[in-house]
């Protein structure tokens, strides 16, 4: 129902009957005039009031047009559909309407309505119209549910009266659509867009209106609402004991903060746009009054963003389910199944026998623990999800005070199905936030960049049911390696633990791997956990990002890298632990940005560490012997090849002891098949055929030259290539032994022999030119301008008196790799190797580098180098 109006006298005077007539830039002026004082309203106002008072407007503007068309004088009716139908409408929100006629219209009358809704585009509405007579209106909406869905939100504008009356008795007949098809069929549509989204709500970039507990998921309700009961409002549910009066409010409360921020979007992205894509949400939180400190200001509204869908989701489940029960499941029909004295299950779904089970607390983790136990179970039963969600709310102490609920909760977490199911349940239904307060503070929290795709406790509940994956035979064959280890391990429920603690210190403040490390100990000793178990799940939360830093910006070929790692490790089991750990997290974090690369580099680190733990620690890496093994294999490689093997032993002459201790035999093989059989002076450019390490691998053998690192990476760069790594040699006379890995822009090797051929042909021509141009510094993504990521540069500490080592974070942008090589030109420094790592909009690579002499730099060198990247790169 529409609200009274709240509209000024003077927007609605120039539209009386009494009034002169409007001409097309009068109307917009006195929109622009409205569309201004709607925004100044909009902290004032409700926001019922302020889309109601929209949806007047617009009734005003149409009313004038249609007696100013003469559209007045003919058997014709102008109804409001959809949500203008409502009576809602946000301010840049398309106008839907219907034009009902009789079932033969004139000529003169088709070109009155062609007149009208040409001049309703000239106002500057976006109008969605359609012009049938009430049989078609009938039969389209019998044939579908959308178009259905629009005509029971029909609301009288003006014309005909007599036409709408004839309409809306025939459109709750059973004839039209029955309680029971309309429920099935929106259902489906609400679990048909659902999937679309992948059932995740928490994304980064959420779309107001049809994300799961979204805007429509509450238009849902009151579509079912309306053709069951027709009811004209949600507010009436409460009297049909649907509803209580507190799910109601609360339901109105999610539903006025959800129109608040698509007022807003409007508003700030100019158009009809749903999403909240992230170069808005500034905006959007400064003009909600939230704040102009951007980052934190987002933060808060994403947070109580997504405890509100959080709240939607779980309404609009409990009342789906509720008018399932009444439409479509008679009592008498119900299968029921015995449990104990407090539960039983009722087609598939547990119910509780009374209403006053969970006064005692340890029954809701009971019923958790019965949920893994029985695989007949498939949900809660509305009911249940009623009693147990009030009980929630008045609790006077977190869940993990009592003592039988710590009990349970280590029963559900070792149970084989607990992480399935009852875990599912326990994270949507907020019992998780209700037993573990620190849990409760991560709910919602968001991180305003664009690497972290979820909120903080969804991301967590990702990893451990990544974890939880690994554990089911049915999916060996996604991640061999991980599967094998979770399924031999004797207690994975530490793993778990370590998952729900690993990022559950974000928001506060400090390093949350060192403060979440302090809390997972808390935790094991209230749930009595020994002191090894503790120890374990502890130094897994304080590491957990110590694997994925190691394989991903250290040289993961170097020995003493290997070693290093495997300090901080110390033995096998806490090296399985963290390798399972490291790739539910990154797969977690944000999947668009997992792939074969990161993969194989894990499982590389893992395989390294593992031979370095059996072979000991204590005893130093024998370098000659490495060198001399892979040379070996090389020659058995080449020897197959018709390789003249003096030849070779004199070409590997020229190569410094670094090449053979960096690349494979494999590698070397290759590399120098070709080198030797090289005809011309041009450059040899190699593209691998196979995928190396989950990558592409493209080798560059040419005279050493200026801007030559720079021009090569800004190439690929052209070519939609991202480079994962660089190993860059230098032979003593003078030649780069270039080595780039490449994914291609859909985070994949390149298979394309054509684009493979393309992309070597262009870098022999870049290289073949004397002196390479400067490659130029391109500007920052528009999406990335709103946030201030300065360039920083951390030098890491080695033990090489030859190479430094550097870490540059600075803002993703076309050409900063090229920009780097620039610089380290610019200063005479020769680069030795990159690992390329970008975090969403942020950049994260660590380069090895050395003086012209093959030092390393000196203190002054190395502050010279930090201010001449920070200087030209910012």
């Amino acid at each position: 129902m529409v609200k009274s109006s709240i509209i000024p006298a003077h927007f609605t005077e120039p539209f009386s009957v009494s009034a002169p007539e409007l001409t097309s830039k009068q109307i917009c002026q006195l929109s622009e005039t409205f569309n201004d004082w709607l925004k100044a309203e909009f902290i004032n106002h409700d926001m019922a009031n302020l889309v109601a008072a929209r949806a007047q407007f617009v009734d005003l503007i149409l009313t004038k047009l249609w007696v100013q068309h003469q559209l007045d004088e003919h058997q014709i009716s102008l109804l409001a559909v959809g949500g203008y139908g409502r009576g809602e409408l946000h301010p840049q929100s398309d106008v839907d309407i219907l034009l009902l006629t009789q079932p033969s219209v004139e000529k003169e009358l088709e070109e009155r309505i062609s007149a009208f809704i040409t001049q309703l585009w000239d106002v500057k509405l976006d109008i969605g119209q359609s012009v049938r007579d009430v049989k078609e209106c009938i039969k389209q909406g019998a044939g579908d549910v959308t178009i259905a869905t629009n005509l029971l939100e029909t609301r009288f504008i003006c014309g005909c009266e007599h036409l709408n009356e004839q309409l809306q008795p025939l459109l709750h007949e059973d004839s039209f659509w029955q309680s029971e098809q309309f429920l099935i069929a929106k259902r489906d549509e609400q679990n048909h867009r659902h999937q679309q989204y992948h059932g995740a709500a928490y994304t980064l970039e959420p779309n107001l209106k049809a994300n799961p507990g979204g805007l429509r998921d509450i238009q849902t309700i009151a579509w079912v609402a309306k053709r069951h009961f027709s009811a004209e409002s949600l507010e009436e549910l409460v009297d049909h004991d649907y509803l209580t009066r507190n799910e109601y409010n609360e339901l109105i409360e999610c539903q006025d903060y959800l129109w608040r921020m698509r007022f807003a979007l409007h508003y700030v992205a100019g158009r009809s746009e749903n999403r909240l894509l992230f170069d808005y949400q500034a905006d959007v939180a400064a003009m909600m009054g939230l704040g102009r400190d951007g980052k934190a200001a987002v933060e808060r509204m994403m947070k109580r963003f997504f405890r509100t869908i959080a709240r939607v989701a779980e309404l609009n489940k409990m009342l789906l389910r509720n008018f399932e029960y009444e439409i479509l499941n008679p009592t008498e029909t119900n299968k029921t199944i015995d449990i104990d004295d407090d539960f039983y299950i009722e087609d598939g779904l547990i119910r509780t026998r009374n209403i006053r089970v969970f006064m005692r607390p340890n029954k809701i983790m009971e019923m958790f623990l019965i949920i893994a136990q029985r695989t007949e179970i498939k949900d809660l039963h509305p009911e249940t999800l009623r009693q147990m969600r009030n009980i929630r709310r008045r609790l006077v102490s977190r869940l993990n005070d009592y003592e039988e609920c710590r009990r349970l909760f280590i029963d559900i977490l070792k149970h084989p199905r607990g992480l399935g199911l009852p875990f599912t349940l326990m994270h949507r239904h907020s019992i998780l936030a209700a037993y573990l307060p620190e849990w409760n503070s991560i709910v919602g929290q968001m991180q305003f960049d664009l690497f972290h795709a979820y909120s903080v406790d969804e991301h967590s509940y990702r990893l451990i049911k990544n974890l939880y994956r690994f554990s089911q035979v049915e999916h060996n064959h996604e991640f061999p390696l991980c599967s094998k280890i979770v399924q031999r391990i004797r207690k994975p429920e530490l793993l778990y633990m370590a998952g729900i603690f690993h990022d559950i210190a974000k928001g506060r403040g400090g390093d949350h791997a060192e403060l979440g490390a302090v809390d997972a100990l808390n935790f094991a000793k209230l749930h009595g956990l020994n002191d090894h178990d503790g120890r374990m799940i502890s130094w897994l939360v304080k590491e957990h990002l110590t694997m994925s830093v190691t394989a991903q910006r250290r040289d993961i070929s170097d020995e003493n890298v290997i070693k290093r790692f495997a300090g901080i490790v110390k033995d096998e089991a806490r090296l399985d632990y963290l390798y399972c750990l490291t790739v539910a997290d990154m797969r977690a974090t944000n999947e668009s940005l997992w792939n074969s690369w990161k993969a194989n580099l894990l499982e590389e680190l893992y395989n390294a560490t593992k031979q370095a733990f059996r072979h000991g620690l204590e005893k130093p890496v024998d370098l000659r012997a490495k060198i001399r093994e892979n040379q070996q294999q090389a020659i058995a490689l080449l020897t197959a090849q018709e390789i003249n093997i003096d030849q070779l032993k004199q070409l590997w002459r020229d190569f410094k002891a670094d090449y053979f201790l960096r690349y494979s035999p494999e590698q070397i093989a290759w590399h120098c098949q070709h080198i030797l059989q090289k005809e011309d002076y041009r450059p040899l450019v190699l593209i691998s055929p196979k995928p190396y390490r989950g990558g592409t691998e493209v080798f560059v053998y040419t005279p050493d030259q200026q801007n030559i690192f720079a021009s090569i990476v800004s190439l690929l760069g052209t070519k939609k290539l991202s480079i994962h790594d660089a190993k860059i040699i230098t032979s003593k006379s003078g030649f780069t032994l270039n080595t780039f890995v490449v994914l291609d822009q859909r985070n994949k090797p390149i298979k394309d022999q054509y684009r493979a051929q393309d992309i070597s042909r262009a870098l022999t021509e870049v290289l073949s030119i004397c002196s390479l141009d400067k490659v130029p510094v391109q500007p920052v993504a528009k999406r990335f301008e709103q946030l201030d990521i300065p360039t920083k540069v951390t030098f890491i500490k080695t033990a090489s008196k030859k190479r430094t080592m550097l870490e540059i974070r600075a803002i993703d942008r076309p050409g900063l790799l090229a920009s780097f090589g620039q610089v380290f030109q610019n200063c005479k420094l020769k680069v030795h190797s990159a690992k390329i790592t970008t975090f969403g909009e942020k950049a994260e690579d660590v380069f090895t580098v050395s003086t012209a002499d093959d030092l390393a730099l000196s203190e002054q060198q190395q502050i010279e180098l930090a201010n001449r990247l920070t200087s030209d790169i910012t």
